[in-house]
This record gives structure tokens, C-alpha cells and sequence, in this order.
């Protein structure tokens, strides 16, 4: 492949460096698929392939392959909405990042504009499955630089305005229902005293020597991450009946939900470490995680970004959970698995780890049993980490805008 149009410079350089991450042979790409999807899609994979080989060669090469790519990304779409996600093969997933791939690829090889590729980038890495060794999440490290940097916000502690002024108060926390702290308790100690019984702690000292403790903000995230694409949830909490998701720019998400808080917003349980590596970058991993059985790479990592008010109901997950709070307060309130039965979960089978109690203005006529039910509360400050237990219900809001990063671990 040929730079852009014969181009010179800065535009040749770029495509030098995303030439780099593909094979030089054609056959070298090899579109292999984990599973059968139509007839008709490895021929459309080798034609688009053909045009991406020759696509800055000849007149309108790239231009066809942007067609080619958009019919492929059309075509997977329809089959990554036909039923319920966990059904979804991975096949299909991947022909929907190869159309992404071919699709972002033909934006550089004509010299567009760069941010429609790098959506494209992130749609392929949150809808498809990894292709060529991850390449998309390659290519976008590399278009990235070569974006404008995004405008500055007014960071966590700035004067934006703000739609919504009604708020609850902030919570006292009552000595005796407090959850104990400690300082960098040594792993036995932690071992013995909070993860075999179940414990759970609120931990300091883990953190201040993450880079993010420093670097993050707001304004932050608008400067690095601003053009990538992401999914928000909207609505006050997921077990409302208006909540729903949308995929936007980090950019966007700011200005509507953080800064002018036009509604609920939230960017919430999202593995935006794999999506952003640099990010990953400013954190570490709490050691204590080693007392698992599982390897590093079995932690998943996700990030919680929204502005104040934004809650998570009242429940619990399948795995133990160091979170991390980098920014802002929240209240945290704990009850052992031990009341579940005091806490009325919903029926439904995809609610089940969810109690139907609104925990801070609770129906008592309703759920009268939920009196019963004795908690453990604390304000998570920037610098601390909560360990909660597997199974432990939690239920969780945002006093601030906050950025929070959870660990799920075995």
C-alpha cells in the first residue's frame, strides 16, 4: 500500500504508522472467523481486503472500501440485535470489527478527517470481538495523537452550572454503624481478620501512589479521552423503567451530564481500561488481589464516572470488589448476605441480585422487614478502597462528581 494519494509529510508518516500494523502481504491478513456465520460474508472479508491492499493505489479504491466496510458493519449489525447478547456468536462479532477495521482504515487511506476512524475504532472494540491481535485497539493508540486535544471543563471542583439543584442531604455516619478503616494493613492481617470472614474494610494508603490520585480530573478526561466512544447510562438507576443506555463521545457525556447535568448520566461498570490502555496506566492493582486464585489478567477493571446524585440500587455481585474511589465522595451502605431475606430482591431472574428497597426513603408498609436488616455505612473519600465482600449487598451514590474504579476478583 502506497501512502494517501502519493501525499507527502505528515499525512504519509501517519500511514507509514497504522501500514506498520498490518501484514505487509495480503494473505497475511488472514480474516479467520470462531464460527460460521453466511456464505456470502468471506467473499465480502477478501473483497474488502483486496480494496484495503490497493485502496491508496488506485483512484477511488478507498472510497470503495468505505462503502464495503459500512455494507459488512450493516450486515453484522442486524445480527448482534437479533436475539439476546449472550447468544450472539463470536463470529459475527468479529465480522463486525473487520467492517470497523476496513471502514476506519479507508478514512485515513483517503485523508479524512481522523475522529469518524477512531469511532469506528471504539465501536469495533465495544460491539465486536478482538481481530488480528487486537488491532483495532493498536490502530486507534495510533490515530489518537494525531487528534486536536479536546477542550478544557471545569474540573470536580469547578463552577459549573447545574441544572438540577435538589439533592439529599449528605449522610451522617453513626459511629456503630460504621465500617472499620485501616491503613495498609499487611496481607495477612487482611487475609485473616477481613477476607476469610467475610469482612468488609475500608483500606488507606493503597492508592497514593497511583499517578491518577494526581492526574485525574474532569478536564482531564475531556483533554485525553474527549473523541472516544462510550456507553451512558440515562436514567436515575438501572431498575427504572425509562433507564437506558446510549453510545457517545467521553466529550459529549461531559457537557450534557457532568458539567450542564441536563438529566441522569452515567458511565458506569465500563471496562475502559481495555478500551484506553493509557489510562490503565495511571492506576495499579491492590496487592491484596494476589490472595485470589485467579491470575492478573482475570481482575476485570471497570470505571464509574458520573456527576453527583448518580446511584447503583441496592445489590450484590459474584465476585469480591476492591473499589476505589479517585475523585469525589460517596455514600456506601453494606448489609451481609445473612439479611437477604430482609432485603425483598426482585423476582425476575435478571434482577435477582437487586432489592426492590429504596434504601435511604424505604416503603416500611411495603417491605416491612427491611427494619430488620442491620447495615454498615461509610463516606468513601478520594484515596480509600472499600473492600466488599462477594455476595454483600451494597448500595452506593455519588456526593460529588466522582470517578471510581472497581476490582472484581475470585
Amino acid at each position: 500500500m502506497a501512502a494517501p494519494g502519493g501525499a507527502e509529510g505528515p499525512a504519509e508518516a501517519l500511514w507509514a504508522e497504522v501500514r506498520a500494523l498490518l501484514p505487509r502481504a495480503e494473505e497475511g491478513l488472514t480474516l479467520a472467523l470462531s464460527g460460521e456465520t453466511e456464505d456470502c460474508v468471506l467473499p465480502l472479508l477478501r473483497r474488502a481486503r483486496g480494496l484495503l491492499y490497493g485502496a491508496a493505489a488506485r483512484p477511488g479504491g478507498a472510497a470503495a472500501l468505505r462503502r464495503l466496510a459500512g455494507v459488512l458493519r450493516d450486515y453484522a449489525w442486524e445480527r448482534l440485535n437479533a436475539g439476546p447478547w449472550r447468544e450472539v456468536s463470536k463470529a459475527w462479532r468479529q465480522v463486525y470489527a473487520y467492517g470497523c477495521l476496513f471502514g476506519a482504515l479507508a478514512e485515513v487511506a483517503a485523508g479524512r478527517p481522523l475522529a469518524p476512524a477512531v469511532r469506528l475504532c471504539d465501536m469495533g472494540l465495544l460491539m465486536g470481538a478482538a481481530v488480528q491481535d487486537n488491532v483495532l485497539a493498536r490502530l486507534v493508540r495510533v490515530l489518537q495523537p494525531h487528534l486536536p486535544r479536546g477542550p478544557r471543563r471545569d474540573g470536580p471542583q469547578g463552577s459549573a452550572k447545574r441544572a438540577r439543584v435538589s439533592r439529599r442531604p449528605v449522610p451522617v455516619v453513626q459511629p456503630e454503624d460504621a465500617v472499620p478503616h485501616l491503613h495498609r494493613p499487611s496481607l495477612e492481617h487482611f487475609r485473616d481478620s477481613y477476607l476469610i470472614p467475610q469482612r468488609p474494610v475500608v483500606l488507606e494508603g493503597v492508592t497514593e501512589h497511583w499517578p491518577c490520585m494526581k492526574k485525574w480530573s474532569v478536564d482531564y478526561f475531556c483533554e485525553v479521552a474527549g473523541c472516544r466512544t462510550v456507553p451512558v447510562e440515562l436514567g436515575a438507576q438501572y431498575t427504572d423503567e425509562e433507564w437506558s443506555q446510549k453510545l457517545m463521545t467521553v466529550s459529549d457525556f461531559i457537557d450534557q451530564y457532568i458539567v450542564n447535568e441536563n438529566s441522569e448520566g452515567y458511565l458506569a461498570q465500563h471496562q475502559l481500561f481495555d478500551q484506553i490502555p493509557e489510562l490503565k496506566e495511571d492506576i495499579g492493582i491492590p496487592d491484596y488481589c494476589c490472595l485470589g486464585e485467579g491470575e492478573e489478567d482475570d481482575i476485570t477493571i471497570n470505571a464509574w464516572f458520573g456527576p453527583e446524585g448518580t446511584v447503583s440500587p441496592l445489590h450484590h455481585d459474584p465476585q469480591q470488589n476492591f473499589l476505589a474511589q479517585v475523585f469525589g465522595r460517596k455514600y456506601i451502605r453494606l448489609y451481609s448476605p445473612q439479611d437477604s431475606e430482609n432485603l425483598y430482591p426482585h423476582e425476575s431472574q435478571m434482577l435477582h441480585n437487586t432489592s426492590q428497597v429504596d434504601v435511604e426513603d424505604p416503603d416500611l408498609v411495603k417491605f416491612p422487614n427491611f427494619r430488620k436488616a442491620a447495615f454498615q455505612s461509610c463516606i468513601l473519600m478520594p484515596g480509600q478502597v472499600l473492600f466488599i465482600p462477594v455476595k454483600y449487598w451494597h448500595y452506593v451514590r455519588s456526593l460529588d462528581i466522582s470517578f471510581s474504579v472497581s476490582f472484581w476478583w475470585s
